[in-house]
């Protein structure tokens, strides 16, 4: 078992809690953030407590014992549950939730990937579909300015495996993408975070009709539509080098193969093939447990685009898959990556105050809804032709790298 030292884990929490909440500005005096963690991770757990209450701010926390195959509380909950306790949803605790809280931490440390193999996916997409209620309400709080979150990975001896790394090889990329060992860690995390804004600024200015991606594993058309724009960074996942938008799920076309697997809900799902037309998935294959993605596409709107996103290689510093979405979508390496998310879609990515669209507005706008939202990621070679609401066209993405 690997733990990194006291220093890496104080630098770790410091950017967690002073740089990713807040939208890059961290916690004021008075906030109240919310940590969600397994007991792995424990040793960064305590560290980001402790940068909480030195920036002044209040917890309130949920810590969790470690889902393997000795003790699976999550495993034996959906063997045994039966339907009213799948769509349980506990609407008056988790409204006061969301009501009290100003920010959440969730830190990632699977410690079984494969922890929920064998059980039914209908059981765990019916769960899903229970809480979104809960997932919207976190939504309408983040679209008034008045919440923020962020994602961590807290590495583990079953990630490392499964990635092909010792324990120790895994920190490392872990600790070379959050810039953990630099002097200042924030300011080298403000210092990517200006590029990137500078980057969707151009991306803003090009005024994209729609995208097409050709490539040995595919050829995808995906139309932007009317009032988005490009988000990327902002301390909403650590780490984050993604530039990506929510386009309109209605004007996607073609088909793309995916080489990364995905890890989702105690399974993976490896070997991703997609065909979309006018929007819809029409086809859907997997090499492995391609029985839970025909469920997961069976979701109202899982079957539908929520997301399309660009990774620079030359900001990642991460080298390695990770078998970990967060990491393994924002993977540098001689391609870059690409990936779409099917599911919901982000209100952020709207050109304009999200706080004051009605849900009507939304879906004539064709942002996506759905409870379920899976990245799925490319690192093969492609070409992202952009087409302009002049007419012209425009390569934007050649070599892993942006071309602006």
């Amino acid at each position: 078992m690997y733990h990194p030292d006291k220093k890496i884990l104080s630098a770790y929490a410091d950017v967690l809690v002073n740089f990713a909440l807040g939208g890059g500005r961290g916690i004021r005096k008075g906030d109240v953030v919310y940590v969600a963690a397994y007991e792995y991770s424990k040793p960064l757990y305590v560290e980001i407590l402790r940068a909480i209450t030195r920036a002044g701010g209040n917890t309130i926390s949920h810590y969790m014992p470690n889902v393997d195959r000795t003790f699976d509380i999550t495993r034996d909950f959906y063997a045994n549950a039966r339907a009213h306790q799948i769509n349980f949803f506990p609407g008056k605790y988790l409204r006061g939730l969301i009501d009290e809280i100003d920010h959440s931490i969730f830190i990632l440390s699977d410690t079984d990937m494969e922890a929920l193999k064998g059980i039914p996916p209908a059981k765990i997409m019916a769960q899903s579909k229970a809480f979104k209620p809960y997932r919207e309400w976190r939504e309408e709080k983040e679209n008034k300015g008045k919440f923020s979150w962020t994602l961590a990975l807290y590495g583990t001896e079953a990630m490392a495996r499964e990635a092909g790394l010792s324990e120790k090889e895994y920190w490392d990329q872990i600790i070379n993408a959050c810039f953990l060992k630099d002097k200042n860690p924030i300011a080298t995390w403000r210092g990517v975070e200006k590029e990137i804004a500078a980057y969707r600024k151009r991306l803003d200015a090009l005024h994209i009709k729609s995208v097409h991606v050709k490539g040995p594993d595919a050829d995808l058309r995906i139309v932007m539509g009317k009032k988005r724009r490009w988000e990327g960074g902002g301390g909403a996942n650590i780490p984050s080098f993604e530039i990506f938008t929510s386009p309109d799920w209605r004007g996607t076309n073609g088909w793309m193969r995916f080489n990364n697997p995905v890890y989702t809900q105690g399974h993976l799902i490896s070997g991703i093939f997609l065909e979309f037309k006018n929007g819809i998935v029409v086809n859907a294959k997997a090499k492995k447990n391609a029985k839970f993605l025909e469920e997961f596409i069976r979701v109202s709107g899982a079957n539908r685009i929520g997301e399309f996103s660009m990774t620079d290689r030359r900001f990642s510093r991460i080298t390695k898959f990770m078998a970990e979405t967060l990491y393994d979508e924002n993977i540098g390496g001689p391609h870059g990556n690409m990936h779409i998310a099917l599911g919901n879609s982000f209100h952020s990515c709207y050109d304009g105050n999200p706080a004051r669209v009605k849900k009507s507005t939304w879906e004539k706008l064709g942002f996506n809804d759905s409870a379920m939202h899976q990245d799925i990621v490319s690192t093969s070679p492609r070409t992202i032709t952009a087409m302009l609401s002049n007419g012209r066209e425009r390569v934007i993405y050649k070599d892993g790298m942006l071309v602006l």
